[in-house]
């Protein structure tokens, strides 16, 4: 529980610094388009292979308790994972026309 708090809490103070990082000057300072396209990618796939993780483990559960059931279960989890692929290239997309 200590360590999700420290990490809300960070990202509020990182959310709360970004007016200040996004003020451009004469300095020409760089764009942090593409490290935010970054994070947000890493987010993504991590989130999804954790979703594909819980998917396989839920339909290899599900064979073990009936195996008489495989034809469904398979075409469903084939379908799910394609489902979850498909969020992570959405994403990629997004930063593709985001970042430019």
């Amino acid at each position: 529980m200590r360590k999700l708090q420290f990490v809300f809490m960070m990202l509020s103070v990182l959310c709360l610094a970004m007016p200040a990082m996004a003020q451009t000057g004469g300095t020409g300072a760089a764009s942090l388009v593409p490290i935010g396209a970054g994070i947000g990618m890493a987010i993504a796939a991590g989130l999804c292979g954790l979703g594909q993780g819980k998917a396989t483990a839920s339909a290899v559960e599900a064979l073990a308790r009936n195996p008489g059931a495989r034809a469904g279960i398979q075409l469903l989890l084939v379908l799910g994972l394609a489902f979850i692929e498909s969020l992570t290239l959405f994403t990629l997309v997004v930063i593709f026309l985001k970042a430019k």
